[in-house]
């Protein structure tokens, strides 16, 4: 069986058709647990805090979770099983990924070396083409939300993921910021509408945290993280020299629009290791396939104790 916590007292043992058998990881929003199929098949099963069922703006938030993992093509993230958004214990179903997440196999293994580090960057960035070709944006893109699967990594937790044409920023009402520290791009901090390209940005701070074990903008508070996003430009000297590290610098831009969109960014990927599709012109489904056979020669990644379960919720106030 994978490794799960014990469940806690309140725990449920049954949602829907699927049982409970243990506790998986822990969130401002739900708790996510190891269920099983009637056929016997593992799934995760993320439910929706007790004291959000209540809220009708954390219903919807979720609802949106659910709706965007639904909508991006099942190779690149954890396929959406079943939902119910709507009774007294929303929840949502998905295929159960029997991997590690990126941070946690840097954190117990250490940087990864450039042939994996070039696999990875052609598989999160084929994710990330896939997702944003389903009009969605997702907005926490970082290494505990990659998980390397024995396939090749896929993207998940699309708990703040918002379509493409949505004018929202990531500057709430209050003042609040939603994101992840040191993988923000510029203008999450500063309240612009978002597009495609704030994940790219955060693709590249995540391409760096797989060769170094920190984020480009590493520090130990918050005013100084902010500070580097806003002005000063990434040292990726520590990066193998390439085609590859002249990439990640693009995609870390502080100018959105010099940015490569994902389908760009993946094709030269594919170029930089001599597997760009023949022709002057791939069509993006061409493109998907050749960085998903790539990103499937990535080793298996190695064991690592299982994280801890309770994370903050991403949320910081600049």
């Amino acid at each position: 069986m994978p490794d799960a916590a014990p469940l806690e007292p309140g725990d449920p043992r049954a949602l829907g058709q699927y049982e409970v058998i243990g506790r998986l990881g822990a969130g401002g929003q739900g708790a996510v647990f190891l269920g099983k199929a009637p056929g016997g098949e593992y799934v995760a099963v993320k439910l929706l805090h007790a004291q959000m069922a209540n809220d009708p703006a954390a219903r919807a938030r979720f609802t949106r979770e659910v709706s965007a993992a639904q909508k991006v093509e099942p190779f690149c993230t954890a396929r959406v099983i079943e939902a119910d958004v709507h009774g007294d214990q929303p929840y949502v179903v998905s295929e159960f990924i029997d991997g590690p997440s990126l941070h946690d196999v840097v954190a117990h293994d250490g940087p990864r070396g450039a042939a994996e580090l070039e696999r990875l960057a052609i598989g999160t960035a084929t994710a990330l083409a896939a997702i944003h070709e389903a009009g969605i944006v997702h907005r926490d893109f970082k290494p505990n939300n990659v998980m390397l699967a024995s396939d090749g990594p896929r993207v998940v937790d699309f708990g703040i993921a918002r379509t493409v044409n949505s004018q929202e920023s990531a500057v709430t009402a209050t003042g609040m910021v939603v994101g992840t520290p040191g993988y923000l791009a510029p203008e999450q901090l500063t309240g612009a509408p978002l597009t495609p390209a704030v994940d790219i940005f955060a693709w590249g701070a995540t391409m760096v945290f797989a060769a170094t074990g920190q984020s480009p903008f590493e520090a130990d508070t918050l005013p100084v993280i902010i500070n580097r996003i806003l002005n000063e430009e990434p040292d990726l000297s520590a990066l193998p020299p390439g085609p590859v590290r002249d990439l990640i610098g693009r995609c870390l831009s502080k100018d959105a629009g010099l940015r490569p969109p994902a389908p760009q960014l993946l094709l030269n990927l594919l170029g930089a290791v001599g597997a760009a599709p023949a022709g002057q012109s791939a069509g993006q489904e061409e493109l998907l396939n050749q960085g998903t056979r790539i990103a499937s020669q990535l080793p298996p990644p190695p064991p690592v104790p299982p994280a801890p379960q309770h994370r903050p919720q991403p949320q910081i106030t600049p």
